[in-house]
């Protein structure tokens, strides 16, 4: 059975690229991190350092075992802190990755909620979009991800439930002060079509696959001139002429530059999720904060 002392003692080492370095993160003297590899080579029966040049990396065997040691020692972190925080919610953490926009809107509420119904329970905040977030969350580094999909996406990898939280419209956002209410005599629906020789501003991975698969679906292939996740940056992009976009309701709601017009997109919705590790039932810190996202909305 693999020691976790040693496995942390390799990430250390993949995290610093040196074995003084590492040993500073530790507090270990140097010759204790090198007994520590020399050790988890042997039981390992694996080479896992080369020396390059003044300094070392990992082999492509010390480079798999450092990815999986990841998640498990964060996983056996996350483990203590549910055990922490388990009699009363009294004391202890809760972590939540999140993308931008839901940073900018819905999160603080929940954050609020959760302060006056468990004072004692501290929430920590990373902001990340879903892919990485996702990562977080597998390797026990947060309790909950909040992550958006849209029905193009692929699939999640298994091992994680989605609880849904809410579903919002995206918008065709375009140079010019206006917004166009549903149900208005202006309510036309966005033409993407209409806009195939116009410059595109892409946003993260996700939204920039979307886009894609939108403007397929009508036709074309979009010209992408900018790419940012930057909600203003992009709305200041489009209001002063550079290209257009589109952007979920969310990312509106979070900052509405007073110079485009939105429009709303046929068949694009964004899906928000909390998403959570393994399968109910999960630790009570991470339901008392998922019930909080939930009555935020």
């Amino acid at each position: 059975m693999l020691d976790v002392t040693r496995l942390r003692v390799l990430l250390a080492v993949a995290r610093t690229g040196s074995l003084t370095a590492a040993a500073r993160e530790l507090h270990y003297a140097q010759p204790s991190v090198s007994h520590h590899l020399a050790r988890l080579e042997a039981e390992t029966g694996a080479k896992l350092i080369q020396r390059a040049g003044r300094g070392i990396r990992l082999t492509e065997a010390g480079r798999l075992l450092a990815e999986r040691a990841s998640d498990i020692v964060g996983r056996l972190d996350a483990a203590a802190e549910e055990l922490a925080a388990h009699v009363g919610l009294q004391t202890g953490r809760v972590r939540l990755a999140a993308f931008p926009s839901a940073l900018g809107t819905f999160i603080p509420e929940a954050a609020a909620l959760l302060r006056k119904s468990h004072p004692g329970l501290r929430l920590e905040l990373t902001e990340t979009e879903p892919p990485e977030a996702l990562r977080l969350l597998r390797a026990g580094r947060v309790d909950v991800a909040v992550m958006f999909r849209y029905d193009d996406t692929a699939p999640e990898a298994p091992g994680l439930q989605l609880i849904h939280l809410w579903d919002e419209p995206s918008y065709l956002i375009t140079p010019g002060p206006g917004f166009v209410e549903a149900g208005s005599p202006e309510s036309d629906e966005a033409d993407l079509g209409a806009f195939t020789d116009a410059a595109w501003i892409a946003g993260c991975d996700r939204c920039r696959s979307h886009l894609f698969d939108l403007c397929d679906k009508a036709g074309f292939e979009p010209r992408i001139s900018f790419t940012s996740d930057d909600i203003v940056a992009v709305q200041a992009l489009v209001a002063a002429g550079i290209g257009v976009t589109v952007l979920p309701a969310l990312a509106l709601r979070a900052h509405r530059h007073p110079d485009v017009t939105a429009r709303r997109v046929p068949g694009s919705t964004r899906h928000v999720f909390a998403a959570v590790y393994g399968h109910p039932p999960h630790p009570s810190a991470t339901e008392v904060l998922v019930a909080a996202l939930r009555d935020s909305l």
